[in-house]
């Protein structure tokens, strides 16, 4: 991208060959050799273990991001949540695309149709008749193919069915339309993603892979191709030998959730992703004994899985508002514009705060990446 008509300070945080130090607060700076890291060590881990990867690009909504996973990280394809997202992508020359959601509003059907074409592979989820049915007809309208992945709810009771019978009653109605395929199933849980506790995330990751298990005998003529997995326990889902691939997203980034997870190092299971994404926060006022306050709020910060962490142990992000987030200091050590890392709780929706990723090696700007599909979530 030309960065030329762009201003530092107004419409972008930073230009290439600047040092980290001039880039203007608050922003989001990725350390390109960990984000690098992050990415050789996902593309070891599918390859050693007979998996497809398809990252999920909810998580970054960068363009760049996607074709580095692709060209570079062992990714065949990505996955979107919403059907403008996923037109982003498209239209940056992305060529394999699921859907890993329902979408059910006849104009947004009508789109998906339309992004359709023979270069281009696209899919979707369903868990009922009704919509099974109206993906067809904006599909015949159009010309086009649909892969359909039936979900399955293997135990996150949020979409998706359980029942086998209702499950052969969809499939059938997809082997007769001309414009579907059955694809298999997406069977995420994510609900245990996030269990702190090794050994209790371990016994949910059983409980579900039981599940699925049976599922995949139950329906083993069709040889249905088994989707989902997230970064929270993907070394053990993958383990249990259901999944054909895995979706995993904040591996690329992480953030302070997923690096607070307990793993049981002994067994060296875990691939030891860092923080490679941090909000770039600056001090703008002293004001306040043995505290700082910075210029990252809740409108550069996602805080539905907690507060921030900070890189240094002597400092503690405590207290965020709408544009200020409060330091505690107690020895003293921040000054008036001095500029910190933040980690943020959940990388997904702190990346949909902002605009562009400055990306960072070496303490230089080496490249910018817009945060391409930012607020698309029609």
């Amino acid at each position: 991208m030309n960065l030329e008509a762009f201003e530092v300070g107004f419409n972008i945080p930073a230009k290439v060959g600047m040092d980290i130090t001039e880039i203007q607060t608050p922003s989001l700076i990725i350390d390109f050799k960990i984000f690098e890291n992050n990415i050789n060590k996902m593309r070891e881990f599918v390859l050693n273990n007979n998996v497809k990867l398809r990252p999920h690009a909810k998580m970054h909504k960068s363009i760049d991001v996607a074709k580095y996973q692709i060209n570079k990280g062992g990714a065949h394809g990505i996955c979107c949540q919403k059907v403008s997202e996923a037109e982003i992508f498209v239209k940056a020359g992305i060529k394999d695309i699921l859907i890993t959601n329902q979408i059910t509003d006849s104009f947004k059907l009508e789109r998906l149709a339309k992004i359709t074409s023979k270069e281009l592979r696209i899919g979707c989820c369903v868990d009922n008749n009704e919509n099974l049915t109206n993906i067809q007809k904006a599909a015949e309208r159009n010309n086009s193919l649909i892969d359909i992945y039936i979900e399955y709810d293997c135990g996150a009771n949020r979409c998706g069915i359980k029942s086998f019978d209702k499950i052969n009653e969809l499939i059938i109605m997809i082997t007769e339309m001309d414009n579907l395929k059955f694809v298999g199933f997406q069977a995420y849980n994510g609900s245990i993603q996030h269990i702190q506790d090794y050994k209790m995330r371990k016994k949910e990751v059983k409980k579900t892979c039981n599940n699925i298990k049976e599922l995949k005998a139950e329906f083993a003529k069709h040889s249905p191709f088994i989707t989902g997995v997230g970064t929270g326990c993907f070394d053990l889902e993958v383990s249990e030998e259901v999944y054909d691939e895995i979706q995993v997203g904040s591996y690329a980034f992480m953030d302070a959730h997923y690096s607070s997870l307990k793993h049981d190092r002994k067994l060296n299971n875990f691939n030891n992703f860092e923080n490679s994404l941090f909000v770039f926060t600056g001090v703008m006022s002293k004001a306040l004994q043995n505290h700082a306050v910075v210029d990252a709020g809740l409108k550069s910060i996602a805080i539905d899985s907690g507060l921030p962490k900070t890189i240094n142990s002597q400092l503690e992000y405590i207290k965020c508002s709408d544009e200020h987030g409060i330091i505690a200091d107690p020895n003293n050590i921040l000054k008036i514009n001095d500029k910190i890392c933040l980690i943020p709780g959940h990388c997904d929706p702190t990346c949909n705060l902002h605009d562009w990723y400055v990306v960072v090696k070496d303490s230089k700007v080496i490249n910018l990446w817009p945060i391409s599909a930012r607020g698309f979530s029609l």
